[in-house]
């Protein structure tokens, strides 16, 4: 996984640069599928085969099946990609932000809120 370098670091980003996009090619595709109803109905019915119908290797497939953001980011899945794979699930960019941060979802929320207020 590669990060930004120390001088704009943000503990945690993983840069999605030409090489994580060519990393990330199948990954992104088949999340790109979920804007069908029919293709996340398809997925839910059996996640294996759809995986395998793009390609996804096996950090990929891990990823997906762990439901783990950082591991998908870190896989190369773009994150506006993987937010239409998370709302298969009902998680929305709150969930991803509190899963990116180690937090729980009401802390996070709570973070935002409070970072709101300076």
């Amino acid at each position: 996984m590669r990060t930004t370098s120390d001088d704009d670091a943000i503990p945690g980003t993983v840069l999605f640069d030409g090489a994580m996009a060519r990393k990330g090619y199948a990954l992104n595709k088949m999340c790109y599928s979920f804007n069908d109803a029919a293709n996340r109905a398809a997925f839910v019915a059996d996640e294996d085969a759809y995986c395998a119908k793009y390609g996804l290797n096996a950090e990929q497939r891990e990823a997906v099946r762990s439901r783990n953001v950082l591991a998908l980011l870190a896989a190369g899945g773009n994150a506006y990609y993987l937010a239409k794979f998370a709302g298969i699930f009902g998680l929305d960019m709150q969930d991803i932000g509190a899963q990116q941060t180690g937090m729980t979802k009401e802390a996070f929320k709570a973070k935002l809120v409070a970072a709101g207020r300076d």
